[in-house]
């Protein structure tokens, strides 16, 4: 079957017909010099790194996936070769600072390359999907000495970096956690404990291996203002080797390529990073910028689906076609085609209008965090406030469609879909874990609601929503509606606390569907008629977004509306 390609020319489209995001970030001198061409070539040149190296080896590390010997993690064929490439050739340094190794180029262009990555072979970019997160944690929180050793080695991709927080016993309660890390006479800190659910926890990518673990000190407080964050590697400077254990990977529904560790801290002699008491804070440094690859990975998947799903459709023939509207076309030689079929024209320009909104929302997303560090303290706070509310929609509901998408797309094979040589189950059993990993999809929408609209009263949803249609003109009556019943939450909420929590998945999927109509107002601002084949490629799927997608809406806010009055 057909192996993933990225599509350059429709991520071009977006970034820089639609969003303009050249013209959006020359307005922060540090990127003074970046302008489409530049653009152009970093994604040409990352899309054949992608096209050629990567996405062949999918297949083949699903099938062999990580094997465990001893301690030790062998990653499939190919794994090892082709990340050195990788590293070596500047891929994950791309936003990274210069003095710390890296191009200093926007982070939309990581973003993009993520997502081409988790498209080609999610497993394989399991790996470094979290070096961009432990380079920022690094930067802003530890000690200029930790700094000296570590952060330019994290900064270009040489070692691996993982984000040690799960316990057996504690899952998303990180409060729960026991791992304790003991004070030593030279200002160090000995590690006990165990962590599980390490992607990358040990494998042999890289020569080393950064872990960044929550651990309890012995007079913390209770609960998650007790944790302090440590690092701890693979091999200290001088090669010794660590008393980090991997005792064991797990056997996975998906993403066998990618070693999910268990690992033992035995006396593991490590260094704090930033404050005692404060540990959370470093990770969530860390936790954001993961969250946003995370709605990649979903976006990427899906693309990849679509793209096996449609290929098939223009080659497998069945029965002709219904006559509609444009009966002459359907008369033709193709029309037994299964692509020529209502039900199949439906599942794919459904999926392509999840695809082609989520990159407009993911590549204004990652202009807003260039804004965050780059920009006046004005638009910082505006940047700040679309990523806080934006980010958590964009991690679950393109999480969900990943997977429930995937899956309508496989639907399109028939039953090759669920047959194993043609490559669309994997995509499926790869894309499921990404509803669960960095935070379930439940508390994204929990902590969309209760801890950030309801905690103000609904002034940020406001503000982000003044901000949106001041660029689109009027405001969509969606848009209203979710102000309105964001109103109605508060008053009800009165009565009922637990009411937040119980609408919490139903109005954040109302607010990604906000989302996804203000970003389809934007790309269809810029069709135009003789841009060949434009009915077919951007037409189609916004009358799919209008007519199958966007319906949607209605049934969230009657749900949220029926248990407000209910209260």
């Amino acid at each position: 079957m057909s192996a993933y390609k990225p599509q350059i020319e429709d991520m071009q489209f977006v970034l820089n017909q639609v969003l303009n995001a050249p013209q959006q970030l020359n307005i922060l001198s540090v990127f003074a010099d970046v302008d489409a061409q530049l653009v152009q070539q970093v994604l040409e040149e990352a899309g054949k790194f992608v096209g050629e190296v990567v996405a062949p080896l999918n297949q083949i590390g699903d099938e062999i996936g990580a094997q465990w010997h001893d301690g030790q993690v062998t990653l499939p064929p190919g794994f090892k070769a082709s990340y050195q490439m990788f590293w070596q050739a500047g891929w994950p340094a791309l936003s990274s600072a210069p003095e710390d190794g890296g191009q200093g180029l926007p982070a939309v262009l990581e973003i993009m390359l993520y997502e081409m990555l988790s498209a080609a072979n999610q497993a394989w970019t399991m790996a470094p999907g979290l070096l961009h997160g432990a380079y920022e944690c690094i930067k802003h929180h530890a000690s200029p000495s930790l700094q000296e050793t570590y952060l330019s080695k994290v900064g270009t991709g040489e070692w691996l970096a993982t984000m040690c927080l799960t316990e057996p016993h504690a899952g998303s309660d990180l409060g729960l956690a026991r791992t304790k890390a003991t004070p030593q006479a030279d200002g160090r800190y000995a590690l006990n404990g165990t962590k599980i659910f390490i992607s990358g926890g040990e494998h042999d990518l890289t020569d080393n291996i950064v872990h960044l673990v929550l651990a309890r000190l012995p007079d913390a407080l209770p609960g998650p203002k007790g944790l302090s964050l440590f690092l701890v590697p693979k091999f200290y400077p001088n090669g010794q080797r660590s008393a980090v254990h991997c005792d064991r990977i797990e056997e996975k529904m998906g993403l066998h390529g990618s070693p999910t560790c268990v690992l033992r801290f035995d006396d593991a002699i490590s260094e704090i990073v930033g404050e005692p008491g404060k540990g959370l804070n470093a990770m969530f440094v860390m936790m954001n910028a993961a969250r946003l690859h995370v709605a990649m990975q979903g976006i990427g998947l899906l693309d990849a689906a679509w793209q096996k799903a449609n290929a098939y459709a223009k080659e497998r023939r069945q029965m002709r076609a219904p006559i509609g509207q444009d009966a002459p076309k359907k008369l033709s030689a193709e029309a037994d085609l299964i692509i020529e079929h209502p039900a199949i024209r439906r599942i794919l320009d459904t999926q392509r209008a999840w695809i082609d909104s989520g990159r407009l929302l993911a590549y204004q997303t990652a202009v807003e965090l260039d804004r965050i560090k780059h920009a006046d303290k004005e638009t910082a706070v505006k940047s700040q406030r679309w990523c806080a509310l934006v980010t958590p929609v964009m991690k679950a509901a393109f999480t969900h469609q990943a997977f429930h998408g995937g899956s309508d797309c496989l639907q399109v094979l028939g039953g090759h879909g669920y047959v194993r040589e043609w490559g669309i189950e994997q995509i499926i059993r790869d894309a499921r874990v990404t509803m669960i990993y960095e935070g379930t999809n439940e508390i994204q929408a929990i902590d969309l609601l209760v801890r950030k609209i309801m905690s103000d009263e609904g002034q940020s949803l406001n503000l982000l929503l003044d901000d949106m249609h001041a660029a689109n003109g009027a405001e969509s009556e969606e848009s209203k509606q979710l102000r309105k019943i964001t109103q109605s939450i508060l008053a009800a909420a009165q009565k009922d606390p637990s009411l937040g929590h119980r609408v919490a998945d139903d109005y954040l999927r109302a607010m990604a569907l906000v989302l996804l109509q203000w970003a389809w107002q934007r790309i269809n601002a810029h069709l135009n008629d003789s841009i060949p084949d434009v009915n077919d490629r951007w037409r189609s799927p916004a009358k799919a977004f209008r007519q199958w997608v966007l319906p949607e809406f209605a049934m969230r806010t009657h749900i949220i509306e029926t248990l407000c009055e209910a209260v």
